[in-house]
């Protein structure tokens, strides 16, 4: 049997200067890549042009930083050194709208308290340059006078040498170094105007000069990311003056999405971050053209005023804080899904200047609209015959453009009667269409029809060369889009349950419904709270009638409570839309004459997101006459 036995209480002391560095270092020093990114970070706050980097060995045993930034002073190097020590903060106010991207202080003394570290430094104006050495065993530094050019260099050497347990934390020299080299990747797309050299192990891997054009930017972009990156990348630029956002850079086309989220990068004024809020806005823009578990990739630049977003919430300040995280959100989302949609096939691949007008939350509990682009309202369908085929490329439909409200239904059989069973007449119908050839001026971006390849593609010619669409995937994603305009003229429509469903709920989240009513109502149910914790269904909308509706509104107040927001309705809503428009498009094997592909061609021009269908899958490619000719190896 144990015996409790109270114990005396300790005395309370102060810490030593080098036991508290060491805890402060086990929040910032947690592999060589995190030396890498403090030291860099401060010669990009330095103003430097041209940053070098050499390693070995992963960085664990030597890692060396040179600047041309401003330099520290002599007087200030032995204070460099010093834990919450810095140029970059005065006063609280500074805090408040942070524009550097180090300002705690805490990085070369953290740095310093595990490695040997040596800071040599000479500013403008400075007759010679001065060295600082300090290690983790004394923390004393000891200055000395030494030769350097205007700017600064640090160099640390073996790291966590006097902290061994943390040494055995350490993965294998290549994996260390692939952290180190992202690190540097990073940071030489968030500063196109610094040029960035990395040198590992005697072996340079990079030397990237300062990309002040867009060709020399777009170079650096394939350096880094490879050439596919900016093979399929759109350049954007959005702004939203009203409230002084600004979201730029580029993003790939969904038909090159990636397996794993590596070569997603979003900075905030310039700074690297990893946001739940950015991260939902990207899906949720991406939702409908992203095949199932793939992955965009993008280079995001996103600008607000820095009294806007709290960079001081983790010390790495990987993490930021937004004061209208959902003001941001929707203008994220409504960026990205209008570029998205402005994808066209005529090959335009950049959106920019945009005005964003930004409206009310996602299904937020205040009942305001989702966010979403300006609607684009596809014109009804041609039945294009002998002599009647435009030769000029569709212009776009505005927002003006008539469109019926009718029943989804109706609207399918009406627009499927473009594509009526023509295998018995198919012989008659084939020989009395007209084939247009790609000869004539101002072709369509995706041509006229040649051919229909074993009733499943359709091949087509414009002026670059051969255009071969799926017609099931391409028809799938014109009336899935339709059904959406259409759901967005009509409201849901409701239907009563025979048996009202009792919902039993915490109070919160009754409360929660019972202030959400109007928005509920608006999606097609209709709740009532018969008590403190006790909700009642009594109608649902037409679409979930054999749906669980209790766990899906359940799930919605899930989100209501805990983010603000929910899109659990419409996400479903738009999988029955999808679910339906695969079942009524245009199945393979259904024979289609000249003049109906011609017809599905023109209406892919004209619709969002027709380049992916509903499941993510491209609906069209083109090989040009150059590719062809490489097939059969022509002019070789």
């Amino acid at each position: 049997m144990s015996v409790l036995i109270k114990k005396q209480p300790a005395p309370i002391e102060l810490l030593s200067a080098q036991l508290a560095n060491q805890i402060a270092a086990g929040e910032v020093v947690e592999r060589p890549a995190s030396v890498v990114k403090e030291l860099l970070e401060n010669s990009l706050d330095a103003g430097a042009s041209q940053v070098s980097l050499e390693a070995e060995q992963g960085g664990v045993k030597r890692i060396r930083i040179r600047d041309d930034g401003c330099g520290i002073a002599q007087e200030d190097l032995a204070l460099a050194l010093s834990r919450h020590a810095t140029s970059k903060i005065k006063v609280l106010d500074d805090l408040e709208a942070v524009l550097s991207l180090g300002f705690r202080g805490e990085a070369l003394a953290s740095i310093s308290s595990v490695a040997r570290l040596t800071l040599t430094s000479r500013p403008e104006g400075q007759d010679s340059a001065w060295s600082v050495k300090a290690e983790g065993r004394d923390m004393e530094p000891i200055l000395m006078p030494a030769a350097h050019p205007v700017g600064t260099t640090v160099e640390v050497g073996d790291l966590f040498f006097n902290t061994p347990a943390r040494r055995k934390f350490l993965k294998t020299e290549k994996t260390e170094f692939g952290h180190l080299e992202e690190v540097v990747r990073r940071l030489a797309l968030s500063r196109f105007d610094v040029g960035f050299s990395l040198t590992h192990n005697a072996k340079s891997l990079y030397q990237l000069k300062p990309a002040t054009t867009d060709f020399e930017r777009e170079k650096r972009l394939a350096t880094l990311l490879g050439p596919a990156f900016i093979e399929h990348a759109l350049v954007m630029d959005m702004a939203a003056e009203s409230s002084g956002l600004r979201l730029y850079g580029w993003v790939t086309q969904p038909t090159h999405s990636r397996s794993q989220p590596d070569q997603q990068y979003f900075f905030v004024n310039g700074r690297i971050i990893r946001d739940k809020v950015v991260n939902h806005a990207v899906r949720q823009a991406y939702q409908d053209v992203l095949y199932g578990g793939r992955h965009p990739a993008f280079v995001l630049f996103f600008e607000l005023d820095p009294a806007w977003v709290d960079v001081n919430v983790h010390p790495t300040k990987h993490e930021v804080r937004f004061r209208e995280s959902r003001l941001v959100h929707d203008f994220i989302f409504r960026s990205l899904h209008r570029v998205i949609a402005d994808m066209r096939p005529d090959g335009q691949a950049q959106i920019s200047s945009h005005e964003i007008p930004l409206g009310g939350a996602a299904l937020d509990r205040g009942g305001s609209t989702p966010p979403q682009a300006p609607p684009v309202r596809p014109v009804e369908s041609p039945s294009y015959t002998q002599g009647q085929m435009p030769l000029h490329t569709p212009t776009r439909p505005t927002s003006s453009t008539s469109f019926s409200g009718r029943d989804v239904r109706s609207q399918i059989e009406q627009y499927r009667q473009l594509y009526p069973d023509t295998e018995g007449q198919i012989a008659e119908a084939q020989p009395n269409a007209t084939v247009h050839t790609a000869d004539s001026s101002d072709v369509p971006p995706l041509g006229y029809a040649l051919a229909q390849l074993k009733g499943v593609y359709i091949l087509a010619q414009n002026e670059q060369g051969l255009i071969i669409v799926d017609m099931h995937a391409a028809h799938e994603r014109i009336v899935y889009e339709r059904m959406k305009l259409t759901l967005q003229d009509e409201p849901l429509r409701s239907q009563p349950l025979l048996v009202p469903v009792s919902i039993h709920v915490s109070q919160k989240e009754a409360d929660i419904a019972e202030e959400s009513l109007e928005l509920f109502k608006r999606l097609g149910f209709v709740l009532q709270r018969l008590a403190a914790e006790t909700l009642v269904i009594r109608e649902v909308p037409v679409y979930f009638a054999k749906a669980d509706v209790q766990r899906l509104v359940l799930d919605v107040l899930s989100d209501l409570l805990h983010q603000g927001r929910s899109q659990r309705i419409e996400n479903q809503i738009n999988e029955l839309l999808g679910t339906m428009a695969c079942h009524s498009a245009v199945r393979a094997n259904r024979q289609l004459s000249i003049a109906e592909m011609n017809a599905l061609l023109r209406d892919m021009e004209v619709t969002e997101r027709s380049g992916q269908c509903n499941h993510g899958r491209p609906t069209w490619t083109a090989l040009s006459l150059s590719d062809l000719d490489k097939l059969f190896l022509r002019g070789q």
